[in-house]
């Protein structure tokens, strides 16, 4: 398994995440990490941590399985989020000088899956305040359209809008405590047109790499034969600090640190630092 990129980030590349606020990055993890992350997965199905959070699907057909911080449970989760090439791409993409780990999360769709994921950016579910917070989603298997690719408004990461979160799952008992300071989400599926709406064919190994505030979601996986196995780990770079605002989601809240702390915390290990 490469501990190094398989290639160099160029600086076009780092010039286009800065403005799209999204990219897919091919040709940087070797299939090794595949292989781990695979059968990483299959335990949790088997035996799930213990951030379960399985979503309903709207016809009760299918299965959507969930699961966050899976690297606190699993080896092969927590050598991919501490110890494979992303912690230093995350950096190059960010343009940092130190990079923590925020936190990881489990996606699978099983075939036939009519779950699909509400629009929204990440960031206000997060206690985190900065410029420097990303995502990265590895897909596990092809992934298409019809199989759920996450889809994209590019360049949405530079409106600062700040959106409501809202529960996944129609049927969930919680609620995200309002937050005045943030907005409705908008109806992106009824003002398409008005949007630069983007996603990406991916492969085995491919890597989405996008800012916590780019506005996404993805459809169900309506294929029969295929699987749509996502894993995402978030980082954040030197401007990020603590910020526990109305709104965020309790379950990735740090009881050691105050608003306006430095990331670096146990719950949130620095992973890669400059020389």
């Amino acid at each position: 398994m490469n501990k190094k990129s398989l290639r160099e980030i160029t600086d076009d590349e780092v010039d286009a995440f800065e403005q799209d606020g999204v990219m897919k990055l091919s040709g940087v993890l070797d299939d090794d990490w595949v292989d781990v992350l695979r059968d990483a997965i299959e335990r949790d199905i088997a035996s799930p941590g213990p951030g379960f959070h399985g979503y309903e699907t709207e016809d009760g057909k299918g299965r959507f399985h969930g699961n966050f911080d899976v690297r606190l449970s699993d080896e092969g989760f927590r050598k991919y989020c501490e110890e494979s090439p992303l912690p230093a791409l995350a950096a190059r993409l960010m343009g940092a000088s130190k990079v923590n780990l925020f936190y990881d999360q489990l996606f699978v769709k099983e075939p036939g899956t009519n779950a699909p994921t509400p629009w929204h950016n990440d960031q206000p579910y997060w206690p985190v305040r900065g410029s420097q917070v990303m995502s990265f989603w590895l897909a596990l298997d092809p992934v298409t359209l019809e199989s759920g690719a996450v889809e994209f408004v590019r360049g949405s990461h530079r409106w600062d809008r700040w959106f409501q979160p809202e529960s996944f799952s129609k049927k969930s008992a919680f609620q995200y405590e309002k937050n005045p300071d943030y907005e409705p989400m908008i109806d992106v599926e009824k003002s398409r047109a008005e949007h630069d709406i983007v996603y990406f064919d991916m492969a085995p190994g491919d890597l989405l790499a996008f800012h916590a505030m780019t506005l996404h979601g993805s459809g169900g996986n309506t294929r029969s034969d295929r699987r749509r196995r996502g894993f995402a780990v978030r980082y954040t770079g030197d401007d990020a600090v603590y910020d526990p605002r109305a709104g965020t989601n309790p379950g990735v809240h740090n009881p050691d640190l105050t608003a306006g702390d430095p990331m670096d915390s146990a719950q949130y290990p620095l992973v890669w630092h400059g020389a």
